[in-house]
């Protein structure tokens, strides 16, 4: 089989998805239909926004659908209609069997771990809160529970101490691309191989990688400053980790870190107290030493460098 004849339909919606999209319609795949979430209204005007994906899509004149509901049948028959060999699902939603078990050669998901560590809505953070050195990229048939299906192929990647989530991200969004038209190579080939997940060496309890809500974000002080510097890390730029100090007036207010430091040094502070000369740094103390922040954000401000917020605006304790 030629590529242009296997017809292939794309599943996703964030920046994530729109690199293996673009390496599979660049390379001259026979992408048939892209299927992406409907529009959400986003900003003070409430305007609606088109997801990233989609705005690829209708660049490339790719035929495009966005159902509210994966088991509506007009929408059912639409993705009939299109009569794909194969669908490929990136950063996109869980899949009914009715439409995971459409295409002949089935459903295969791109997701950022290495399967079967991390299974979830947010692999990338959680591998990078939890300290990890190593994490990666896996291709894997779809089936009826999340994220369990026969592994076909992963990349690994270490993790730099000083990556943070978006470095992360951006390194596996590039290699994801290549993989996918590897994955889809095999196929085309008839040289795939797929590893049921139970059969694969773990090494250590299983993670997961549970989706992240505000609460989730919220820096806990009486830990090790190696536990809050990965949390920062790995909760930046997006959605960011936070905590609640006082300014010079006393009032309390919520501040997003997205840049920090370790220092490792002894004290006799409780965990959480801030220390600062008011010009240059500003650090918080942990269990065995202290976080020394390099950007955060004030409430209703833009991002700033540390020395740029203390020229204008007091902390207290």
């Amino acid at each position: 089989m030629r590529k242009e004849d296997l017809r292939i339909v794309y599943m996703g919606t964030p920046d994530f998805a729109v690199e293996a999209l673009r390496c599979l319609v660049e390379g001259g795949y026979n992408v048939v239909g892209v299927i992406t979430m409907p529009d959400k209204p986003a900003g003070r005007g409430h305007k609606l926004q088109y997801s990233p994906v989609k705005q690829y899509a209708l660049e490339h004149n790719l035929t495009l659908l966005q159902p509210e509901k994966l088991k509506d049948e007009n929408f059912l028959d639409e993705l009939r209609a299109l009569k794909a060999d194969l669908q490929i699902v990136v950063a996109f939603r869980m899949l009914p069997e009715v439409v995971w078990n459409m295409p002949r050669f089935g459903t295969f998901n791109l997701h950022a771990s290495l399967l079967p560590q991390y299974r979830g809505a947010a692999p990338i953070n959680w591998a990078v809160i939890n300290g990890d050195t190593e994490t990666g990229i896996t291709t894997f048939f779809l089936q009826h529970a999340i994220d369990t299906g026969e592994v076909i192929q992963q990349v690994k990647i270490p993790i730099e101490d000083t990556d943070d989530v978006g470095i992360v991200h951006d390194k596996l969004m590039n290699l994801g691309g290549e993989l996918v038209v590897e994955t889809v190579d095999a196929i085309i080939d008839g040289t795939i191989k797929s590893t049921p997940q139970e059969e694969m060496e773990v090494v250590g309890d299983l993670r997961h990688a549970p989706k992240i809500f505000k609460d989730t974000c919220r820096i806990e002080w009486n830990q090790s400053t190696k536990k809050v510097y990965d949390f920062i890390r790995g909760l930046s730029p997006y959605p960011a980790a936070w905590t609640e100090l006082k300014n010079g007036n006393g009032e309390v207010i919520v501040v997003k870190i997205f840049e920090s430091e370790k220092i490792d040094e002894k004290h006799q502070f409780t965990s959480g107290t801030l220390v600062t000369d008011g010009k240059k740094y500003l650090k918080i103390a942990t269990t065995d030493g202290f976080i020394n922040i390099i950007s955060l954000q004030l409430p209703s401000k833009k991002r700033m460098k540390i020395d740029d917020v203390l020229r204008g605006y007091q902390f207290g304790n």
